[in-house]
């Protein structure tokens, strides 16, 4: 890859963007992504904001920035390492997050529902959220800066993860209404009840993983594969999610591609599928009382 006349920041987006598009890296197909993530990384490799003016865009860089630059793009590129990792956070949902190889890059279309609060299917201001699966915790701390009066748990099997989540609790300093706690799903929150429980558990079948993007499999195992048809985890929290709701709450789970399968598992169970606009990522919703419902009838198996 040769970098001769290469001088400015702008200079170094362009050649980027072309880099990129070439390598076909993940979701580089669209050019405005590729722009963003192009521009992020050279910004954020510089420790200039990612907000900094387009009219400092033309200034030369000196002799020790250009290998800055040019050794994170090379690893972008020839490593496939995600932009995030390689910075150690991502703009996501218009909000800063702190993010490593402990968790998975964010990307959920949960975001663009805590944002509309999930009307209309939540009947009241949430008073206790519970974010499971939580990884870096930036769903459970979207709804804690959504509904300001509410208390936020962000759960995740990973302690690993958790270490993330409390960075980021420290960064929003969100530390007097949003905590973390280790859990194996639901396992051990006995006892405890939510108005809002959000959720994007792994759902990615075992034999899949070895298919994935290069970037993608820098992601923990742990966070994205459950079992041979990846249902494990989702058919888990359908089981046990009624003990957790209080009277008028709502679950919200992305459960990825299947949406099919899970219509022709649960008959009984009539999903409320959310609107989004990420293609291919299926969202539903339960209230509470037909979790209720289908724990009665589990029971009465």
């Amino acid at each position: 890859m040769s970098t001769s006349g290469l001088a400015t920041i702008r200079d170094y987006i362009r050649w980027a963007m072309s880099q990129f598009s070439q390598a076909q890296l993940f979701s580089s197909d669209d050019s405005g992504y590729m722009f963003e993530e192009a521009r992020s990384l050279v910004l954020g490799s510089l420790h200039l904001p990612d907000e900094l003016s387009d009219k400092y865009l033309d200034c030369n860089l000196h002799a020790d920035e250009h290998k800055v630059v040019q050794a994170i793009l090379r690893k972008r590129i020839e490593q496939r390492i995600p932009a995030a990792y390689l910075l150690g956070q991502i703009w996501f949902a218009g909000m800063l997050f702190k993010v490593d190889e402990r968790v998975m890059v964010p990307r959920s279309p949960l975001a663009e529902l805590i944002a509309l609060q999930f009307e209309p299917w939540l009947s009241a201001q949430p008073l206790r959220i519970l974010d499971l699966c939580s990884g870096s915790g930036c769903l459970g701390i979207l709804c804690a800066l959504e509904f300001s009066g509410a208390q936020v748990i962000l759960a995740d099997v990973s302690s690993e993860a958790l270490q993330v989540a409390e960075d980021n609790i420290a960064l929003h300093q969100l530390a007097e209404r949003v905590s973390a706690q280790r859990s194996d799903l639901l396992s051990e929150l006995a006892g405890q009840r939510f108005d809002l429980i959000v959720c994007k558990p792994p759902y990615l079948a075992a034999a899949q993983r070895q298919h994935l993007a290069p970037e993608l499999q820098y992601e923990p195992e742990l966070s994205s594969v459950a079992g041979a048809d990846g249902l494990d985890y989702i058919q888990r929290i359908l089981t046990d999610v009624s003990e957790h709701l209080s009277a008028q709450g709502l679950l919200v789970l992305e459960v990825g591609p299947h949406r099919r399968a899970l219509i022709e598992h649960y008959p009984q169970l009539d999903f409320i599928w959310l609107e989004h606009s990420q293609a291919g990522t299926a969202v539903l919703a339960l209230t509470a009382q037909q979790c209720m419902d289908y724990h009665a009838q589990l029971k009465r198996r």
